[in-house]
């Protein structure tokens, strides 16, 4: 078995697990059309999407202990490949919601079963390099995934963004069961975990799927639903909160905790999860705030937003193996670690600088200079979550940081979101009280913008265009808010990079040489 052809393999089915997070966001007024249903209902299609792979992500470590890696794997994607076509297919906007819940389902396995077989094949010191070309699946995928599915749906239609899985989870199906074996130290650990006696953790389960369901709920819909005015969003956080708690204390206490929550007592792991955690929120809220600001405020089409993005995508493609091949090797993690936060830190304070009149060339400029900071840290935290577990936590480990990438994906987005809405509603109050009828340059804007625009007797048309402004303006402060918050936050999480534990070119759990 090879191992670089095992990494090449298995990641390719979780390229298309992770697009499929984003690629649908543009697609929502052609599935709503298509289907007859509201905008506000089709938003279903996602939302449903990550609550499924929320839940199911905790738990699918100990899942693939259980059934073995291989099997599981080639099981999500036999599952997340099947539900495509369903969805493709869907006859109703009922059914497409129905089908993205199972895909979700089968989705949320892979990434971490593909991370911890990773961590099984490679020995730590040639792991970097292995998770760079995974981390080209997880990155890339977001960038690129709006602008591929504004592109399938303008050309085609909307089933394709669905149905383009169907080709490449079957080749991935066959070339993961003719080339991939499971990894020797994942047979180890499940013959452990048999011999000594299966015993599942159900109190654990319904503990982690009502908590993470609830949260996810809460999180995607909260901004939709104005938040704690809705007694629904409210409901779904006090669930979240007691069910998290009380799983918390439950799982420390367990032999075989069905999500693994004392791994976080090891201060490197700890660190990792942390700094993935800020990571999802960080890369998800930019890729997600980016496209907005260049459509809605500086008038760009959808594709041309997409491009500022998908050029940081084809930046990360030259970076990851860089950072994986050459500095990883040479350098410890933390340092990298540390580098890349402060690149990405800066990255954000510079798009505080953003103006209303910033040329495309600036954007892709400022996209690239982020994701130059995210390449430095997004493998280097990832191998350095594996450095000094104990034997046969991969699986787990893998589900965990998986997890915190998602969760912090999902409560950027939401943050960000929040942002937007709340702090424009606030700078545009604050422009309005500059913005008089009797003040003299207001007035004098008024006579000019009446000599300049067409005549319209109602005298409408001036205030129209200065109200617009003042809407523009209002927005353009909001996302600087936003990133601000951002750069902060990214600053705020460096002391934990020097908290990672680095390989010292020894395995710390078994795996398969």
């Amino acid at each position: 078995m090879n191992p670089w052809v095992v990494t090449v393999v298995i990641s390719l089915a979780t390229f298309m697990e992770v697009l499929d997070t984003s690629i649908a966001n543009v697609s929502l007024s052609h599935i709503a059309g298509g289907l007859a249903a509201g905008l506000d209902e089709s938003t279903w299609v996602l939302t449903t999407y990550l609550v499924a792979n929320a839940v199911m992500m905790p738990i699918s470590g100990w899942l693939s202990t259980i059934f073995g890696t291989k099997r599981f794997y080639m099981t999500c994607v036999a599952v997340f490949t099947a539900s495509s076509l369903l969805c493709g297919m869907a006859p109703s906007l009922n059914w497409l919601i129905a089908f993205r819940l199972i895909q979700g389902i089968g989705g949320a396995g892979m990434a971490p079963v593909v991370q911890a077989m990773l961590a099984d094949i490679f020995p730590p010191e040639k792991r970097g390099m292995a998770f760079s070309v995974y981390g080209l699946s997880v990155v890339f995928a977001p960038a690129i995934g709006p602008t591929l599915g504004g592109w399938i749906t303008d050309n085609y239609s909307w089933h394709w963004i669905f149905l383009i899985n169907v080709p490449v989870g079957i080749i991935s199906l066959m070339l993961t069961a003719v080339l991939v074996s499971e990894p020797e130290a994942a047979k180890v650990e499940r013959a452990r975990v048999f011999r000594n006696g299966l015993r599942i953790d159900w109190i654990g389960f319904f503990l982690a799927v009502v908590g993470i369901g609830c949260l996810e709920l809460f999180v995607d819909r909260g901004e939709r639903s104005d938040w704690f005015s809705s007694p629904a969003i409210l409901t779904a956080a006090i669930i979240a909160g007691i069910s998290l708690l009380t799983l918390v204390f439950w799982e420390i206490r367990q032999k075989e905790p069905i999500v693994d929550i004392p791994l976080l007592k090891l201060p490197s792991f700890l660190a990792s999860f942390v700094t993935m955690f800020f990571m999802g929120f960080i890369l998800f809220g930019t890729t997600a705030l980016l496209p907005q600001f260049l459509e809605q405020l500086l008038g760009y089409t959808a594709q041309q937003a997409g491009l500022a993005l998908t050029a940081g995508g084809v930046f990360l493609m030259f970076m990851m193996p860089l950072v994986g091949g050459v500095l990883i090797p040479k350098f410890p993690a933390k340092y990298l670690v540390a580098v890349g936060l402060v690149i990405l830190a800066a990255s954000l304070f510079n798009m505080t600088r953003f103006n209303l009149g910033i040329s495309f060339d600036m954007a892709v400029q400022a996209r690239i200079f982020q994701v130059a900071g995210i390449a430095l840290i997004f493998a280097p935290i990832t191998q350095a979550a594996y450095n000094g577990l104990p034997p046969g936590k991969n699986n787990n480990a893998s589900a965990l940081i998986n997890l915190a990438r998602n969760l912090g994906g999902s409560i950027g987005i939401a943050v960000c979101s929040t942002i937007i809405a709340r702090r424009g509603q606030f700078h545009q109050a604050r422009i309005v009280e500059h913005v008089s009828a009797f003040d003299t340059e207001t007035q004098s804007a008024l006579v000019h913008l009446k000599a300049m625009l067409p005549h319209d007797p109602s005298s409408l048309q001036p205030l129209r265009y200065i109200y617009g402004e003042v809407q523009r303006q209002a927005g353009m402060l909001s996302y600087i808010d936003a990133f601000w918050l951002m750069g902060i936050l990214t600053l705020l999480v460096l002391p934990l990079a020097f908290l990672l534990r680095q390989s010292h070119g020894r395995s710390d759990a078994p795996v398969g040489h």
